[in-house]
């Protein structure tokens, strides 16, 4: 999930209007295939932001607002498009901003778990709520979208063991060890490190997830957290939802050296639709753009054209003009799906979109319908039947499976216990 400054988001937005998802082409070919693979294999996606969206943008109606039809304008996701986009399982997000203080961080959670499970139980025919993967294949036989959820954040549990094993059991299946900000134990791939990647504490923490037959999710973690937690842990890990970075060169992306240890632990790379991590041209387009605004007008410390809000203006259309956003497309995100696949293998890429987390989207993929468009693409370019039932959701219903396996092995093991100043308060001292 990317969050930008209100000011980015406000620019990118005026720039265009939303383009939707054009339906699959009832000529295509392919289609037909796809159906029938998709009426039995599900289609699982790692991270959706919908609960994030629906607090934000709904507030109090969130709890009662009909979910079946909603504006497209202004969130990704709806039941009937969720339908329409052959989803067959779910990790909700329960995100909360980074930037609170870690008890509140706590309750924002809590809300957030218990709106995914007031959605499931007003709409028992659309939703099911799933833990393990047998519960997503019994969702699927019966219909209904297997609704997984996931922590985006380490900050969430506020160094506590005991706040991780509550998200565990009410049914939290993944932790992202950090979101944009490093945290007390573990570095961030956005925010300056300060760990050279995970910590004692953190260590523990992820052999407590394993413990727990929680998910280890790497998404959002700078590299060298990617390889501590791989290192560490004794199931198969995720990326919930991010991307290449040979294709894409953003930290939030995932290296070919990181791939080919994925690929060792068993794990899954869920491929992110954010264009700037699809896209390396939009990337330094964006990273330019964002910067106008302290370059033509930014007080109260100054700029080109301070105090003179018409010829900051000018200045920022004439950027825009001479410097037009890069378009970015569903073969670019096949991309990078190809390209996960090739270096890692078939049985180690899926799909994270990052719905209602993004300010834009691909072209022709604006939303939860659209899935069908990126497996038709990768089927135009000889994906097999088996391969795209892997990359659907065989290959993070395997992981899943891996984790409840570990998590029985690990069942006489006592539960961890120890705070963070604990465990890591000798190694910090010694640092200083």
């Amino acid at each position: 999930m990317t969050r930008l400054s209100l000011a980015l988001a406000a620019s990118l937005l005026a720039l265009s209007a939303p383009l939707r998802a054009e339906p699959p082409d009832p000529a295509d070919p392919n289609l037909p295939r796809l159906k029938r693979l998709l009426a039995t294999a599900p289609l699982i996606d790692g991270h959706n932001d919908w609960a994030e969206a629906l607090a934000g943008k709904a507030g109090d109606k969130r709890w009662t607002m009909d979910l079946t039809k909603l504006d497209p304008a202004a969130y990704d996701t709806d039941i009937e498009r969720l339908r329409q986009g052959m989803v067959g399982g779910q990790f909700w997000s329960v995100y909360v901003s980074p930037s609170l203080p870690g008890p509140e961080q706590v309750k924002a959670t809590l809300e957030q778990i218990d709106l995914i499970k007031s959605i499931v139980r007003r709409y028992p025919n659309d939703f099911a709520l799933a833990r393990t993967a047998a519960d997503v294949v019994a969702a699927k036989k019966a219909g209904k979208i297997a609704s997984m959820m996931g922590a985006e954040g380490g900050g969430q549990i506020d160094e506590s063991f005991s706040v991780l094993r509550a998200y565990a059991a009410l049914g939290v299946g993944y932790l992202t060890l950090t979101h944009s900000k490093t945290i007390s134990w573990a570095d961030s791939a956005t925010d300056n490190p300060q760990h050279d990647g995970l910590t004692p504490f953190g260590i523990a923490v992820v052999r407590e997830l394993n413990r727990l037959g929680m998910l280890v999710d790497l998404a959002h973690v700078s590299e060298g957290t990617m390889l501590d937690a791989i290192a560490a842990s004794r199931a198969p890990v995720i990326f919930s939802h991010s991307s290449a970075r040979a294709l894409t060169d953003h930290t939030r992306n995932v290296s070919d050296a990181v791939l080919k240890k994925v690929a060792e632990n068993g794990g899954v790379v869920m491929v992110n639709f954010a264009p700037q991590y699809v896209s390396d041209a939009r990337r330094i387009w964006g990273a330019e753009e964002g910067s106008l605004n302290a370059l033509y007008n930014q007080p109260p410390l100054g700029g080109l054209y301070i105090g003179e809000p018409e010829k900051a203006k000018a200045a920022r259309e004439a950027w825009l003009k001479a410097h037009p956003k890069p378009v970015v497309t569903v073969a670019m995100v096949a991309d990078h799906v190809d390209h996960i696949a090739k270096v890692a293998g078939h049985d180690h890429v899926g799909l994270g979109g990052d719905y209602d987390g993004l300010v834009e989207l691909p072209q022709g993929m604006s939303g939860v319908e659209s899935y069908p468009a990126l497996l038709l693409e990768l089927m135009k370019r000889g994906w097999t039947d088996a391969d795209i039932a892997k990359l659907a959701g065989g290959n993070i219903l395997r992981v899943m499976a891996a984790a409840e396996k570990v998590a029985a092995s690990m069942a006489n093991e006592p539960p961890a216990t120890a705070t963070e100043k604990a465990l890591d308060g000798d190694a910090k001292a010694a640092a200083k």
